[in-house]
Order: structure tokens, then sequence, then C-alpha cells
């Protein structure tokens, strides 16, 4: 039998064998650049749109999620007015409309991909939200990035693809959001485990965040920073230890939050990889600082 690591790993699949079963959630570039002809091929990139026009992976569409001059295309602001949450999940039907817009139909192959490390908690942000609606089997991460995509000599172009609006049929979205009263209840769950994304010192209260320092009483740390190593790579047996470090045990179910939840659901995917059934705190620190949710620890 192979190995979970293995398994983790496997080529994408082609359109033909959609049917029979998921896609993988990481797919390596040398597979993607052997289907960038795939009829029901949907490529997502997500990063600054300057970098975007300069060159992307062919047939790539940019998604925004924090471009002051484009707007999010996929989630509520990052900007907001006082009072308002940053970064929220849209309502179903408004995001199936988007995703249409986009090329995306109830069978597209989906591969998303950021272009550079700095904004791959956005990249998982984007497939927190396919999945979301229903097509978290459909849509796996490019390991790397664009980084490992030039690095590997793969073509790349800066011509910019006309979209025909895909089919999504509409069904229910998925129970992976949890809101507060949900991360309150988590020390009465067993097999429920918190984990703060943040970095280590937001965590430790060393620095704040909206005003407040500290993090939710009973959370555990896994630095979103940590999901991809030097080499812009996720790395499964560095993400086994670090979960395991942490006293997260197969089989938990994994529920993340950070500052407005972006970063989060980077170590969100880490815990997807690694098997675990996931949730994300989407108001994160913004929503039980700034609304009082329960305390703070440090």
């Amino acid at each position: 039998m192979k190995s979970l690591k293995h398994l983790l790993y496997l080529v994408i699949i082609s359109p033909a064998l959609l049917a029979q079963g998921a896609a993988p959630l990481l797919i390596e570039v040398d597979s993607l650049s052997k289907h960038l002809n795939d009829r029901n091929l949907v490529i997502l990139e997500v990063g600054e749109k300057s970098a975007y026009d300069a060159k992307h992976v062919p047939g790539a569409h940019y998604v925004s999620l924090q471009d002051l001059s484009t707007g999010a295309d996929f989630s509520g602001p990052m900007s907001h007015k006082p009072g308002e949450l940053m970064l929220e999940l849209l309502p179903a039907d408004v995001l199936r409309a988007k995703l249409s817009s986009f090329g995306i139909s109830d069978d597209s192959q989906i591969v998303v991909y950021s272009d550079s490390d700095r904004h791959f908690p956005f990249a998982t942000r984007v497939i927190f939200t396919l999945q979301y609606v229903g097509l978290g089997d459909h849509t796996s991460l490019l390991n790397g990035g664009m980084s490992a995509w030039t690095k590997g000599g793969k073509p790349t172009t800066d011509k910019v693809e006309t979209v025909a609006p895909g089919k999504l049929t509409a069904q229910p979205t998925k129970n992976i959001v949890a809101d507060a009263d949900m991360v309150r209840s988590i020390p009465k769950r067993p097999g429920y485990k918190l984990v703060d994304a943040r970095a280590p010192a937001f965590y430790k209260g060393v620095d704040s965040s909206f005003d407040k320092a500290g993090h939710i009483p009973g959370a555990v740390n896994i630095p979103f920073s940590d999901v991809i190593g030097s080499d812009s790579k996720i790395d499964v047996d560095h993400l086994t230890q670090e979960f395991r470090d942490a006293g997260i045990k197969p089989g938990d179910t994994v529920i993340t939050y950070c500052h407005v939840g972006a970063q989060a659901t980077a170590t969100l995917f880490a815990a997807r990889l690694l098997g675990h059934p996931v949730m994300l705190y989407d108001g994160s620190w913004q929503d039980w600082t700034m609304n009082n949710r329960g305390s703070i620890e440090k």
C-alpha cells in the first residue's frame, strides 16, 4: 500500500478520470504542465495584478483578494468601515456567480497558485472558498507556486485568455465555518483543536493585533509561515511533525484562526493535507477582540 505522503503527491488527473475520484490537494509543476490544454482545466493566480500582467502560467486567470484598485473577487474587502469584519465569506449565490465568471463549472478541474510566498495565504484562502461551495474535491494547489513553475523552466505568458462563463449547480455549502460560539465550545468537544496561525509574537502577546495582545484560550500555535519551506514548497513530513509537536492527534478536527481569516487558511490547508477535518473561524482575532467574544490569554 502506498504511504500517505505518496498519495498526497499523486499526479493531476485528467478530466476523463475526474469522475472516478477527487483531485489531489497538491500537484507538482511537471504534472500541471502536461495538462495545460485539458478542456476542463481552470487555473487561478492569486497575488499582485502587476505580477500577473508581466507573466503567468498560460491560461491562468487573475484573482484579487486585496488589490485596492480592483477590489476582492471571492470575499469581502480587506479595507472596511468601523465595526465591519474584513475578508469575510460572501453569500453562496454571490460566490457561485463570481466563480462561474472565471469559467468554473461543476466538472472543472481547478488549480490555484500564488505569484509569491507573500501571497500564499491568499491562494489557500481561495482554495478554502472553493471547498466551502462544494468544489474542494475539484481543486488543487500548485506546489511551490510561480517560483517552482519558473525554476522548473515551464512556459509563461502575458496573454490574457477570454473567459467563457461556467455553469455551477446550487448546492448546500460545506460545514467548515466556525463562529465564536463554536470556538468557545471547543474545550467541551473531545477531538477538536483550536490553532492560532499567526506569527509567534502575536500568539505570545509580544505584539498586539486590533489593539489586543495574546491568543484565544486553549489555542496552540502553528504559524502559517511554517507551512511552506525556504524553497516555497510544502513538505508533508515537516507538517506531520509540526502538528504532532502541537499536540494534534490523527483524526482531530482542526479549527484555525488568524488576524482576519487569510493566514489561517494556510494552516487549515496543511491540516487537510494530513487528513484532518477542518473549520475556519472566519471572523478570527478581529471578531474575537472587536466584538468582545471572550477572554484572552498569553
